[in-house]
């Protein structure tokens, strides 16, 4: 269900001008986003941008040197930490303890009674298929599976918020397309979802906006079509046979991507990609040609790359 914490007119996560650092480095500086309803935000950046600063913030571990932070409308607290799940990047069980014990363990510490702990557990194990795994301790698991049960753990007291950090490290694609279906649930039930990853792809095909942060700054931040239609349709993919020196050499090219058969280039501004198109056809075979707006991946690179 919809969580009935937050007044409606709130957003269930608002970060306002916040700054923090940590013996005289500043990892985060005035950052400020929010997090709607039902939304599924990615936070972003290169090692080292401050997105696990981020993170720790709002959800309580640390507090801003300066800023505000608004959970739920309020500023962080017990009650609204237990309106909270969180993956964390490291896994956070109790490795001899078995995946039962953790699960029930980690709900009764959310406020959940014993009763409500066991039927919780029962239908994320059934869930995740977990089910046969519930008498395992978690050191007996593969990385993986433990990936699933901190998942499960997460998402154990029906949180208004999830926040995951790199929550698809250690899956195969059947469990990253598994993992994948429950977030899009969450998100039609009201959800908030914030998760941080390496992974573009994923990003990309399931966040409605991002943030992207470099050096403790956002550096682009707002509802991801939007972003991406910034740029404009000034990116080619081209499976090409032929010689490419022609199409690096073209001045309508501002950079190349070359992966043998596969190209993709970026074009300058104003450009007309018939024209290359043209030039493409007499210097080799084209297979594909397509215009389309960048990718997050090339996004991201082009944002972060230094000038």
């Amino acid at each position: 269900m919809v969580d009935d914490f937050a007044p409606p007119t709130e957003p269930p996560v608002e970060l306002c001008h916040v700054t923090k650092s940590y013996a005289g480095a500043v990892a985060v500086r005035d950052l400020s986003f929010s997090i709607a309803r039902g939304q599924i935000f990615g936070l972003l950046g290169p090692n080292g941008a401050g997105k696990t600063s981020a993170i720790r913030m709002m959800i309580g571990i640390t507090l801003p040197d300066s800023g505000e932070v608004r959970i739920f409308g309020m500023p962080p607290s017990r009650a609204s930490q237990r309106r909270i799940g969180y993956l964390p990047e490291e896994r956070g069980l109790y490795r001899r303890m078995t995946v039962a014990e953790n699960l029930m363990f980690l709900a009764r510490l959310r406020g959940l009674t014993a009763e409500d702990s066991r039927l919780s557990v029962s239908r994320w194990a059934a869930r995740l298929e977990l089910r046969s795994w519930l008498g395992q301790r978690v050191e007996e698991l593969s990385k993986g599976m433990q990936q699933k049960v901190q998942f499960a753990a997460a998402l154990i007291h029906d949180p208004g918020v999830v926040v995951m950090d790199e929550p698809f490290t250690g899956l195969d694609p059947l469990n990253t397309s598994e993992l994948k279906d429950v977030l899009v649930e969450l998100k039609s039930l009201g959800k908030s979802i914030v998760f941080s990853s390496h992974r573009m792809d994923q990003v990309e095909k399931l966040c409605d906006a991002i943030c992207l942060m470099d050096h403790g700054r956002a550096i682009l931040c707002g509802d991801l079509g939007e972003i991406r239609a910034g740029y404009g349709e000034r990116f080619v993919h081209m499976e090409f046979d032929g010689d490419t020196l022609a199409l690096r050499r073209h001045p309508l090219v501002e950079s190349i991507d070359d992966y043998g058969s596969y190209l993709e280039l970026r074009l300058r501004a104003g450009a007309d990609s018939q024209a290359l198109l043209r030039c493409a056809l007499a210097n080799g075979r084209v297979k594909r040609f397509e215009v389309r707006e960048p990718s997050l991946e090339q996004i991201f690179i082009d944002a972060v790359r230094p000038r």
